[in-house]
């Protein structure tokens, strides 16, 4: 099963659940509150942890809805995908992955470290906020917050994105931007 598809399935189960979830906790959706789920997820998987996806969904009525897909070992190529909801994670499901013979593992993962940080994405939800408040008039919310990371492996192809939505509903926007901040554009 390649990436995509699987990100999306995952997607999919968490919408689910959230919209027949009992209401709970919200989380911030800026620079603050997406340090605090880099803290919860380093306190999960360690420091040292490997991602493969990491995907911020927010859900009115629950918060913030973390999945990831994430190894402590990367060349046993054992990966399990993990949702956390109002502060209790569950996991999902184990994938196994492929990587060309010859291949390291670890070199198809990114880390949460200087160079991909939940912080900066926080702050990137705030900046688009702010951009899409001036430019369209209206009042959007974080619909969606994740990392790009492309399937091979090489970093320089990584990007943040950012989909919000106006809080009554209509057309989402997605911003995306380059691991150092710089916007790249808008799409909706």
């Amino acid at each position: 099963m390649n990436l995509r598809k699987m990100k999306f399935t995952a997607l999919s189960v968490i919408t689910v659940f959230a919209l027949t979830s009992c209401g709970g906790g919200t989380e911030a959706s800026n620079a603050e509150g997406f340090g605090n789920i880099q803290k919860e997820l380093k306190s999960k998987f360690g420091d040292d942890a490997y991602y493969t996806d990491l995907t911020i969904s927010h859900i009115e009525s629950i918060g913030n809805v973390v999945s990831v897909t994430a190894t402590e070992d990367p060349e046993s190529l054992k990966m399990g995908e993990w949702n956390l909801t109002n502060g209790d994670w569950e996991q999902t499901s184990e994938v196994t992955l492929e990587v060309p013979e010859g291949s390291k593992a670890a070199d198809f993962m990114f880390q949460l470290n200087d160079k991909i940080n939940l912080t900066q994405l926080g702050g990137l939800v705030e900046k688009s906020i702010e951009a899409l408040t001036k430019e369209k008039s209206i009042d959007p919310v974080l619909s969606m917050a994740f990392i790009m990371f492309p399937e091979n492996g090489d970093i320089s192809g990584a990007k943040y994105a950012v989909k919000l939505e106006p809080k009554t509903g209509g057309t989402s926007f997605t911003y995306y931007y380059e691991l150092d901040g710089t916007f790249i554009e808008m799409d909706y």
